[in-house]
């Protein structure tokens, strides 16, 4: 883990990318420019055939140039810091702002690693991943970016994230959620899945804004004393109800409207977010607030 200090001056806890994993990376990307090294080497030799010798050297240095320097600055650039050892292996370049990484960034990135990997084979590169607390290299350093790991456990991105306080169970079935944009919920979400990855002063006070704006915009107002994760879980996961209540009846009439059993109608499956025991009457006491589950 490492600080990273976004443009809002908020210090964030990131997963900075392990060396091995930079590595295997590193190793794909190779593999990958040499494959294409080879493939631009041999058409080059075939325009010997019908121009003179300069055309085939032009030729050839340009297209040396652009698999070991353009590749990737150019996948860099327009996957938003990633490229194809990168996707497989599941990280990201990113600005020392957490911004995504622009082309000059990139193209520096691209020229010292040129020098890095293929004329010191590696060991500039290695050297000062070692003695750079972030595990730099020189290109990183130059360009004023880092690598961090962006994959999450597929349970993280397609499990549920939040989920129904049962304390809050009779305040989120009265709630009138159609001012909620999907922006603001997808804000929300993204808090949630985050949230033990924050520091805890950051998680603080970017709960209490995020949450600000989600009870400006929805009704009537929540009891006093909930804590932000608390009150945000309990607005996606109603949200998330009401959207697969609605869904399952539109598929149970579009059953009816072709003449089939409409056996979602009565009975909706029931939602991933659903509540765990019996369903309060009134609003509980209140005690102390406790964790929310999320994973």
């Amino acid at each position: 883990m490492a600080d990273l200090v976004t443009g809002e001056a908020v210090a964030l806890d990131i997963r900075v990318a392990r060396l091995a994993s930079r590595g295997c990376a590193i190793l794909l990307d190779l593999l990958f420019q040499l494959v294409m090294l080879n493939i631009v080497i041999y058409l080059t030799a075939m325009t010997s055939l019908v121009a003179d010798e300069a055309w085939t050297i032009g030729l050839t240095l340009l297209g040396v140039v652009a698999v070991l320097v353009g590749y990737p600055c150019v996948f860099e650039t327009l996957s938003r810091g990633r490229t194809l050892g990168k996707m497989a292996v599941g990280l990201r370049v990113v600005g020392d702002d957490g911004g995504p990484v622009r082309f000059r960034q990139a193209l520096v990135r691209a020229l010292a690693g040129f020098i890095e990997f293929w004329t010191f084979y590696g060991s500039p590169a290695l050297i000062t991943s070692f003695c750079n607390r972030r595990g730099k290299r020189l290109g990183d350093l130059f360009a004023g970016t880092i690598v961090i790991q962006e994959r999450v456990p597929a349970s993280a991105l397609f499990g549920p994230v939040a989920v129904m306080p049962p304390q809050l169970a009779w305040w989120a079935r009265s709630l009138e959620l159609s001012m909620l944009s999907d922006e603001l919920a997808m804000t929300a979400r993204q808090y949630l899945s985050r949230f033990w990855e924050l520091l805890p002063e950051v998680r603080d006070s970017l709960g209490q804004r995020i949450a600000a704006q989600v009870v400006a915009v929805v009704s009537p107002p929540p009891p006093p004393g909930v804590r932000p994760e608390i009150l945000l879980s309990a607005v996606l996961a109603e949200r998330r109800h009401r959207e697969e209540r609605r869904l399952a009846e539109r598929r149970a009439r579009r059953m009816r409207r072709f003449g089939l059993p409409a056996w979602g109608a009565e009975q909706a499956p029931v939602p991933a977010m659903a509540v765990a025991g019996p369903m309060p009457s009134g609003p509980p006491r209140q005690g102390p607030p406790a964790p929310p589950p999320f994973s």
